[in-house]
């Protein structure tokens, strides 16, 4: 293994960490036990990646590394018993997502690629991974998920994970291309989370009037 090989698994397990924060976060606004702090940090931090893996008929990454689960679980106890001293929990649980986002945005798309699928399957993949763990947690939570509502979140995923593919297309080195994608799709959320920007969301208008026809 490369050194750059030795980052992105430290990554990986990054990834997984702030999106078991994240779920964490989001049990504690709906005031669950500890047993709920761990199924939702679980579901956040592995929901995306399950899909993306029984989609594409690979193992499921995290049955292999039960250390990942081991740290998730740990993370959603330790958040249990201080989540009360962060004083704004949403806005923690916003930024701890983005980064979670933009690392699996790229790291699902690379993921989809070795396992043989297409440019177009693995940012579709690379989307998946970033954002369904948010959606099965907003699900448990009671909550609009996130992916449903004008904010820039799916969007970014894919802006990520398309910068990946075209770099790698290009042939701009695995390093180059996973770095530009991951920080493009972060920045994307990030940058919707500072200054609120959305996508345009479905107004209502009048309905037509359809004269009686005999």
């Amino acid at each position: 293994m490369t050194a750059f090989d030795d980052l992105l698994a430290g990554l990986t397990w990054a990834a997984v960490a702030v999106l078991a924060v994240a779920g964490a976060l989001s049990a504690s606004r709906k005031q669950l036990d500890p047993v709920g702090f761990i199924l939702v940090a679980c579901l956040c931090a592995f929901g995306g990646g399950t899909v993306r893996d029984v989609i594409l008929n690979q193992p499921v990454f995290w049955l292999a590394v039960p250390g990942m689960v081991a740290l998730a679980a740990a993370l959603a106890i330790l958040v249990f018993f201080t989540a009360h001293l962060l004083e704004r929990r949403f806005v923690a649980l916003l930024w701890a997502d983005a980064v979670g986002l933009g690392l699996f945005a790229v790291l699902g798309a690379e993921a989809a690629l070795r396992a043989g699928a297409t440019p177009w399957v693995a940012v579709l993949m690379g989307t998946v991974t970033a954002t369904f763990g948010g959606v099965l947690r907003d699900i448990v939570c009671a909550e609009v998920p996130l992916i449903l509502r004008r904010e820039i979140y799916a969007t970014a995923a894919a802006l990520g994970a398309i910068a990946f593919i075209l770099l790698q297309e290009a042939g701009a080195g695995r390093t180059a291309a996973i770095s530009a994608g991951g920080l493009l799709a972060f920045g994307a959320r990030a940058a919707a989370i500072a200054t609120g920007w959305s996508l345009p969301a479905y107004r209502a208008r009048p309905g037509r009037d359809y004269p009686d026809r005999r």
